[in-house]
């Protein structure tokens, strides 16, 4: 079944997260200070940012577990403060470990969950999933007669993506989703996701540590340092609007040399003019996201020590 609601040719899909001026404030410290963005139906965000720079607290507003200090929050249009159980079913949560009884098969216990779910489906949104699906969708099949607590880190782990999944949400969190999953099972959830987005129309804010994982999955990044989002754009737009810069690499004259520029392809001319056939082992490297990544957080913690 393909839930993606109808939309007009050339039409913005509708914004399912709003956010603007965010605030979080413990004490004196403001973790979160100006918080502002925006996500569509059937986006893939990634928010990035170090240890410490407030992702999980966004989040947690955005479920609706944690009260914000300040500023506009909102979800499927809602005020997550203010989301009753209608609004909870329409939403769906992976957290980074969770407890739950040990005694459970997998199957089961999607099964009593999904039950939940039930009395808030829409005739735009079959809700809950179907457990068997779900459980194929995750990789899971094998495992489905299995008690919870005979299942490995990496099984566990997809299991709870399924728990994440089962009310069919209209806007998933996931936080640090893949911790602990082994390439293959990556691949394969990464693959669901953009499933859930391209055919369900699925909102999904992510939280990750994992630079690559934020290329491959999100239609945008969010970098947060500072209290604030510093850049939000694509991989690419990020490299071209923040990139950090080139390392080139060269010999001349015996000599080993490194030197930083912003055009690599410019500096290179250079050097063939000034050392023409005695340039060799010339070396560029390129700057990747990572690069942009960190420079963007030292950027915007100088901007935060400057306050």
């Amino acid at each position: 079944m393909n839930d993606r609601p109808e939309q007009e040719p050339g039409q913005r899909p509708p914004v399912v997260l709003d956010v603007a001026g965010l605030r979080m404030r413990y004490g004196t410290h403001d973790v979160l200070r100006d918080v502002t963005f925006r996500a569509h139906r059937g986006e893939v965000l990634a928010l990035l940012g170090p240890n410490g720079a407030g992702k999980t607290t966004t989040v947690e507003i955005l479920e609706g577990f944690r009260a914000r200090s300040a500023g506009r929050a909102e979800v499927l249009g809602t005020d997550p403060a203010l989301g009753g159980e209608r609004w909870r079913a329409r939403t769906g949560i992976v957290l980074q470990s969770w407890r739950d009884h040990g005694k459970w098969r997998v199957r089961e216990l999607l099964a009593h969950l999904g039950s939940y779910y039930a009395p808030y489906a829409t005739p735009a949104v079959a809700r809950p999933w179907d457990p068997d699906d779900l459980i194929a969708a995750v990789g899971l099949t094998a495992d489905a007669g299995r008690k919870i607590r005979t299942l490995s880190g990496g099984r566990r782990r997809r299991l709870d993506a399924a728990i994440g999944l089962v009310g069919r949400p209209e806007v998933l969190f996931l936080d640090e989703p893949t911790t602990g999953f082994d390439p293959e099972a990556r691949a394969e959830f990464h693959t669901l996701v953009r499933r859930l987005a391209a055919e369900h129309a699925t909102t999904v804010l992510l939280t990750t540590h994992d630079l690559d994982e934020a290329d491959r999955l999100a239609d945008r990044i969010l970098v947060l340092a500072g209290g604030r989002i510093v850049a939000d754009g694509t991989a690419a737009e990020l490299a071209r609007r923040y990139a950090a810069p080139d390392e080139v690499r060269w010999t001349a004259g015996g000599r080993r040399h490194t030197a930083t520029t912003a055009d690599s392809t410019a500096f290179a001319r250079q050097l063939f003019h000034r050392h023409g056939d005695a340039l060799g082992e010339l070396e560029v490297r390129r700057a990747s996201l990572a690069d942009t990544y960190a420079a963007l957080v030292r950027r915007g913690e100088r901007e935060e020590t400057a306050r």
